[in-house]
């Protein structure tokens, strides 16, 4: 078995026991050393965004003082939902590690395919609706920063 998702796996052995939330893990590995490891705490913390990557890629984060984490590595112990694969691609990592997959997530009640079907437009009800207000209003901080010399890409 793969150490660091072995660690991972504990982790979501760690979390759940606690009731922190459900059963996922994942570690952030940087030159073969791991450099954080979070577990679910959506229940403990009253978070939704508090899932095993997120709070993973912040420890990391705030461990390395960067966005950017390009030079890492994550284990995640179920293949992340599609938050979490999107913070993955904007910390920059290049290669993701999963374990159980997101139909095996589905089985025991966590089930993304609603929000797949969002992003892919298929599908058939709407959960959230969405009302376009102030455009022009909003789009001064826009102008703002293409303006701006001293800005930070990412």
């Amino acid at each position: 078995m793969n150490k660091f998702m072995k660690v991972a796996i504990d982790e979501a052995f760690k979390g759940m026991r606690a009731d922190d939330g459900g059963p996922f893990g994942a570690v952030v590995v940087k030159d073969g050393e791991i450099i954080a490891v979070g577990h679910n705490h959506v229940v403990e913390s009253n978070d939704p965004t508090a899932h095993a990557e997120i709070v993973a890629i912040r420890k990391a984060t705030k461990l390395l003082g960067r966005f950017d984490l390009s030079d890492c590595e994550i284990y995640s112990s179920c293949e992340p939902c599609p938050m979490c694969f999107a913070a993955i691609h904007w910390a920059k990592m290049k290669t993701l590690y999963v374990g159980a997959s997101r139909y095996d997530a589905a089985d025991i009640g966590f089930d993304d395919q609603y929000i797949y079907d969002v992003i892919q437009g298929k599908a058939t009800k709407e959960q959230v609706g969405i009302v376009h207000i102030d455009h022009d209003e909003c789009l001064a901080p826009f102008k703002e920063w293409s303006k701006k010399n001293d800005k930070v890409e990412y």
